[in-house]
């Protein structure tokens, strides 16, 4: 499949004078980082809450609790540690083990969300660009980047579950710009997702550039994806519902990995 570039207008990185940037899926790859939580809550379980461990060995049971809870909370769909969190209650109480256990239990599942394996591109661009802006992290997930050990390329980290509103929702790329101090041209995201990430910029006045480190086509890019209902998935599944995006919403580039945006910005 050819891969189409879209660089259809140039980046002025002299105009520039902050970057955000996305984190799952475009620092490390968030499935399998959910997948290692979900397993140390999973072996948790299996001793504090054995009931609640046997029935959330059924994939259909445990993604019909996350879909009720969803359902029955519309207004803290922004928040995923909430939902996360929640859906460990219900399913202790529904299997007859003591809802009070959803917190430690939670505690076990965010300290291994933390525990993140980075793409190998992602420390050393990182390190070239904040050497030049500064950065802000914007995401829909519950990652901290001072756990995950990168507070220091950031000036701030501003989650959905802080703003009140989720990617593509223009209002947490406002904070994340008045986190940084600098208006919406003269700012640029970074992120993977073509929704949540580049037509939630777009629509909020910044430029985007699209990580597409899998050679996606755009258009097949904007399609629904198939949701396992964990991490990024979910935030793509509960968010970008709706999002009609427009010709003129495409990114201002895409690149394969992180050095190559470093390439384009003029960075050595």
């Amino acid at each position: 499949m050819r891969m189409v570039v879209f660089w259809r207008t140039m980046i002025d990185a002299a105009g520039l004078r902050a970057l955000t940037l996305d984190l799952d899926d475009t620092l490390w790859p968030m499935r399998p980082t959910i997948e290692r939580a979900e397993a140390a809550l999973q072996a948790w379980l299996e001793t504090h809450a054995p009931a609640t461990a046997a029935r959330l060995r059924d994939r259909a049971w445990a993604r019909a609790v996350r879909a009720g809870v969803q359902r029955d909370h519309p207004d803290r769909h922004h928040d995923l540690t909430f939902l996360r969190r929640e859906a460990i209650r219900v399913a202790l109480r529904e299997s007859g083990d003591d809802p009070a256990l959803a917190e430690p239990a939670f505690e076990v599942f965010y300290a291994e969300r933390q525990r993140v394996e980075l793409f190998a591109d992602a420390r050393p661009a990182l390190e070239r660009l904040a050497a030049r802006w500064p950065l802000v992290a914007v995401s829909n997930g519950n990652a901290d980047v001072r756990r995950v050990g990168l507070g220091d390329y950031f000036v701030a980290h501003v989650g959905a579950r802080e703003a009140g509103v989720a990617k593509p929702h223009p209002g947490i790329y406002q904070a994340a710009l008045a986190a940084a101090g600098v208006a919406p041209q003269a700012a640029l995201h970074v992120g993977d997702d073509p929704l949540l990430d580049v037509v939630g910029a777009r629509r909020a006045g910044l430029a985007a550039v699209w990580v597409n480190r899998h050679g996606h086509d755009w258009d097949a890019a904007l399609q629904p994806k198939d949701c396992g209902c964990g991490g990024g998935d979910m935030a793509r599944a509960l968010h970008a519902g709706g999002v009609q995006p427009q010709p003129h919403e495409r990114p201002h580039a895409q690149v394969a990995h992180l050095l190559e945006l470093c390439e384009r910005l003029g960075l050595a």
